[in-house]
C-alpha cells in the first residue's frame, strides 16, 4: 500500500530507493488476498527493481502456474516469476499447516 500511495504521489522511485537500504524484504502470503491491477503493477516494479541486487523472500499458497491470479496478465506473471526464480532457492512445503498442527500438540483440537 505504501508503494501504491507513493506511485499516486509520483514518489515511487524515492520509495523504492528507501527500501533498497534493506538487504532482504519478506512478502508473506502473496496471492492470499486479491489485489488490484495497479497494486500488482507496483509489486512488479518493486520486484524488477530488486532483481539481481537485493533479496526478496516470498511465501504464497499458490503454485507458480496459478500466479496469473496475482498479476492478472500472463506476460507480467511470466516476467515476475522469471525474476523471482532466476537465482532462487525454492522451498515447497506439503502437508498440514503449522498453524493447524500446533493447537493439536497443546491438546486444543
Amino acid at each position: 500500500m505504501h508503494l501504491l500511495a507513493a506511485k499516486k504521489d509520483l514518489r515511487l522511485e524515492a520509495a523504492l530507493k528507501k527500501l533498497d537500504r534493506f538487504e532482504a524484504i519478506i512478502l508473506d502470503d502473496l496471492g492470499y488476498v486479491q489485489q488490484s491491477r495497479e497494486e500488482m503493477e507496483v509489486l512488479f516494479t518493486f520486484l524488477a527493481e530488486r532483481y539481481e541486487r537485493r533479496s526478496v523472500l516470498v511465501s504464497s499458497n499458490l503454485v507458480f502456474s496459478k500466479w496469473d491470479q496475482i498479476f492478472k496478465d500472463p506476460m507480467t506473471t511470466m516476467a515476475a516469476v522469471d525474476r523471482l526464480v532466476h537465482h532462487a532457492l525454492i522451498l515447497e512445503f506439503d502437508g498440514e499447516s503449522q498453524r493447524v498442527s500446533r493447537p493439536k500438540e497443546k491438546g486444543g483440537g
